[in-house]
């Protein structure tokens, strides 16, 4: 006889789990990525220059905030885009605590490649799907995040 366990655990299948199901899709998708990203750019750091391209001069704290960085991640991102001469800092005009980060031209002219790119990455990452389910699989995305 099963107990209420075992059938507990007839009924969980891991191939129906959203975390794994999200993991998978999140593998793939970081393959794509990898397969058309220029300059070895992680995918953090095409985050965080594609924030800085749409909304100009930010502090460090306010980018984090934008590409959905905690303090420790933004200041490393920055640092390694810095190394690359993509991004420059300077302190705030007014708090001299608080560092001003901005596209170097070099980190601008990556930029304009790399907006074709991101579209192409996630092209290639919804191909499976109908115009319809790529809409809903966005929009539901969305409502999760």
């Amino acid at each position: 006889m099963q107990t209420a366990e075992d059938l507990e655990t007839l009924r969980y299948q891991l191939d129906e789990q959203v975390g794994y199901l999200l993991r998978l899709a999140t593998q793939r998708h970081a393959v794509i990525f990898q397969e058309h990203v220029v300059d070895k750019l992680t995918a953090t750091q095409f985050s965080t220059l594609m924030r800085l391209s749409q909304h100009g001069r930010v502090t460090q704290n306010h980018l984090g905030r934008l590409a959905a960085m905690d303090f420790a991640t933004t200041k490393g991102v920055v640092d390694r885009l810095r190394a690359k001469g993509l991004v420059q800092s300077e302190p705030d005009v007014t708090d001299k605590r608080r560092s001003v980060i901005s596209l170097t031209e070099n980190g601008t002219a990556l930029v304009a490649k790399l907006t074709s790119v991101g579209i192409a990455i996630s092209q290639e990452t919804l191909a499976p799907l109908s115009d319809q389910e790529q809409a809903t699989l966005i929009s539901l995305l969305k409502k999760i995040s």
